[in-house]
């Protein structure tokens, strides 16, 4: 009876199959009028108990948990990773928590995160299992290894790969045994090569001390670009710190501003895109729903269909966004940003360091020029051509194909799946597939 209640054909008889056994038990008919109005609009959505209980209790219990053990609850997410968010937002949120995010160290992370004490407050330590190409095999030999007295003794006994051994240098996680962390990378190679001559053995004798060579240090944006490719998380601090001068200057509320923000009013909002996701709707006029993450928190936005020339190839294959748009409220808890025009972040940044404010206004005062979908293969085209003679494609609606079940195509639709490459080669947003 509770699945029939989403058909209109069922309900009639589910209604008075109802009220039949209601009435046999001894309630009164007002009782069962108002109880099936209830029901009634369960069936639109709803959940049974058992659905329900299950989604409750652990909500309830990560609730406790946020609120009382911080620390642990963020290492426990960060290791089992079981939200459609990325890792970099949980870390953001530790932070707006006061709860210290300490780097991963070899000589004290082990495979899972794991909570510290740091100056009588908890912390979380990052995983070696984060770390971009590490095995199983190589991040248990790290942590049953450890400590570790200088570079060459990690290397000898932890035995990882070139490649991880780089990335954990480049990271800080070998910071530990001395000089910077381009000198690291340099006594690296000289240890590879000295494996490599001696058949895979270092000698037990002498060795490479890791003494300044002279190098310059990985500089800060040096610093975050390695946390973000090997980590996917800016560990050492939010990104978007970089940009707090540049967005102040243009006048960019917040997340934590936005909240006070009215309805209607139009804003400028700035952030690393967080997820975008793009649901089925029955016209076929495509919404695209974006996340961004400032470090004061999330805002959420609005793409609709009219706005799509002027956003959607930016909002797809872009990570740092600026957004122009209206602020909507439905409700006291409800808020959103309705998105009218999108630009790459780090395009207007680059723009601002040779052309000054002044060439940044000009770019954000320009209309958008349209953007044309690009010419499918000769694959795509035969495969549209088939599909459009099977569904039927409406002349005087250009690319949009119509389906016999009353869905719609976007014009876009035969296209690749827009945003699925991050230019650091890791996954640092949530994409839905959507629909085309």
């Amino acid at each position: 009876a509770r699945r029939g209640l989403g058909d209109p054909e069922s309900q009639g008889r589910i209604k008075t199959w109802f009220a039949q056994r209601a009435e046999e038990r001894g309630y009164l008919p007002e009782v069962i009028a108002r109880t099936w109005e209830i029901v009634e609009a369960f069936g639109s959505y709803g959940f049974c108990k058992a659905h329900a209980v299950a989604f409750a209790v652990p909500t309830y219990q990560s609730a406790w948990l946020k609120a009382h053990h911080p620390a642990a609850f963020y290492a426990g997410l960060l290791t089992h990773d079981p939200g459609m968010y990325p890792k970099r937002l949980l870390l953001a949120d530790a932070r707006r928590r006061g709860v210290p995010i300490l780097p991963v160290d070899v000589n004290r992370s082990s495979v899972a995160h794991r909570i510290e004490l740091v100056s009588g407050v908890w912390g979380v330590r990052l995983a070696l299992a984060d770390v971009h190409g590490i095995s199983e095999a190589e991040s248990a030999r790290i942590e049953a290894g450890r400590p570790y007295a200088s570079l060459r003794d990690f290397w000898q006994r932890a035995r990882p790969s070139r490649p991880v051994a780089e990335r954990l240098a480049r990271i800080g996680a070998l910071d530990a045994f001395g000089a910077n962390r381009r000198d690291l990378l340099l006594h690296l190679s000289e240890l590879h090569g000295a494996r490599r001559a001696a058949g895979g053995q270092l000698p037990l004798d002498g060795g490479l001390l890791t003494a300044s060579t002279g190098l310059p240090d990985l500089d800060d944006a040096e610093r975050l670009s390695a946390e973000l490719g090997v980590l996917g998380m800016d560990a050492s601090r939010h990104l978007m710190e970089d940009h707090t001068e540049f967005l102040n200057e243009l006048g960019v509320v917040s997340a934590k501003r936005l909240r006070d923000a009215e309805h209607g009013r139009t804003v400028l909002v700035a952030g690393a895109k967080a997820a975008t996701q793009t649901p089925p709707i029955r016209s076929g006029k495509r919404v695209v729903f974006s996340t961004l993450d400032d470090g004061t928190g999330l805002v959420d936005l609005a793409f609709f269909d009219d706005s799509h020339d002027a956003c959607a190839y930016t909002v797809f294959h872009s990570w740092l966004l600026l957004v122009r748009g209206v602020v909507q409220r439905r409700g006291p808890r409800s808020l959103s940003v309705v998105g009218a025009r999108a630009w790459n972040l780090a395009e207007l940044a680059e723009l601002r360091r040779v052309g000054g404010l002044d060439a940044v206004s000009a770019r954000l005062a320009t209309p958008p020029e349209p953007i044309e979908p690009a010419a499918p293969s000769a694959e795509a085209s035969e495969a549209s051509e088939a599909f459009e003679t099977a569904a039927g494609r409406s002349a005087d609606n250009g690319r949009r194909i119509h389906l016999s079940t009353g869905y719609e195509l976007n014009p876009w639709a035969d296209l690749r799946p827009a945003g699925e490459q991050a230019a650091t080669g890791r996954k640092l947003w949530h994409a839905s597939p959507g629909s085309a």
